[in-house]
């Protein structure tokens, strides 16, 4: 039970490493992946499970170079490298190859189309349709009425066509008003 309150003071806040050396280690690692990223990742309005998926890869090996458990941050930067390699290249195959693309990539799935919910696509997101209600108002829409087509796209955002965005070809139901 004694064990269970004692505080070891001395490994909480006396470093077993250099601070020198953790500062150097943390320097060049985060300036490392920094400038890797930077070349090899594109700017995009939201972060895909391929990206979160290198993110979070890469902490785990940038890890290793930080601790100073005998590794090198050498060691730490070459496999950051190789990580950001196959990410690149896998990208790089999904821009060249359309059967690539397809396996990489999902389609946009459809939510809602002409006013009606496609129920068997949202029970295969675990969407219920409250939550798309949600997402149609907060892109102004208060009627499911009103929507052309509403599609889960691969990124996992929502994109929305409405019914009167969409041109009428008959002009049969079309209003005009004049004033």
């Amino acid at each position: 039970m004694e064990t269970l309150f004692k505080i070891d003071w001395q490994s909480m806040f006396v470093p077993t490493e250099s601070i020198l050396e953790v500062i150097l280690r943390g320097s060049i690692m985060y300036l490392g992946m920094f400038i890797l990223l930077r070349l090899f990742r594109r700017q995009s309005g939201a972060i895909s499970m391929a990206d979160l998926l290198v993110i979070v890869v890469i902490a785990d090996a940038a890890q290793n170079g930080m601790a100073g458990d005998s590794r090198s941050v050498v060691e730490a930067l070459l496999l950051i490298i190789t990580i950001v390699f196959w990410d690149y290249v896998i990208d790089w195959l999904g821009f060249k190859s359309v059967m690539m693309a397809r396996i990489l990539e999902h389609q946009p799935l459809p939510l809602i189309k002409n006013g009606r919910f496609i129920r068997r696509n949202l029970k295969s997101e675990l969407l219920t349709e409250h939550e798309v209600m949600g997402q149609l108002r907060l892109q102004g829409v208060d009627d499911v009425k009103k929507v052309k087509q509403f599609h889960l796209e691969s990124n996992g955002e929502f994109s929305l066509i409405r019914i009167d965005d969409v041109p009428n070809q008959d002009n049969k139901n079309t209003k005009s008003s004049v004033n």
